[in-house]
């Protein structure tokens, strides 16, 4: 029995190394292709760029950027509650509309009943 089962974590082992190695040499081939077609070294420009231009950005202060986020959290919070009590009332309001049209309802089926008899 523990024969086969280290035969089996072998064989697993193996396998999960295999399948490593087929994908470190399909994306080490998919690298030197875009290598060799220069998109490596493009890449490299655009991100350079893309830090040049982040440089210039102004950036906010740690009081500013701990405001925002004050402010951000209790108009999440105020829309959120807003919400929340929109939907408790339209849900009640609804519920009560739907609970009237049902007694309503079985008032008249209870009604005509009644009509029925007497005749």
């Amino acid at each position: 029995m523990c024969g086969r089962w280290l035969a089996q974590v072998r064989i697993n082992f193996v396998n999960n190394w295999i399948h490593i190695g087929i994908w470190a040499a399909v994306i080490g081939a998919v690298f030197g292709y875009l290598w060799w077609q220069g998109q490596v070294q493009r890449l490299a420009a655009y991100v350079a760029e893309t830090r040049e231009e982040l440089k210039k950005c102004a950036w906010p202060s740690w009081e500013e950027l701990k405001g925002s986020t004050a402010l951000i959290i209790i108009m999440v919070a105020l829309l959120g509650g807003f919400v929340v009590a929109i939907d408790a009332i339209l849900y009640h309001t609804a519920f009560n509309a739907f609970a009237l049209a049902a007694v309503m309802l079985v008032g008249y089926a209870g009604w005509l009943v009644i009509q029925s008899k007497r005749q």
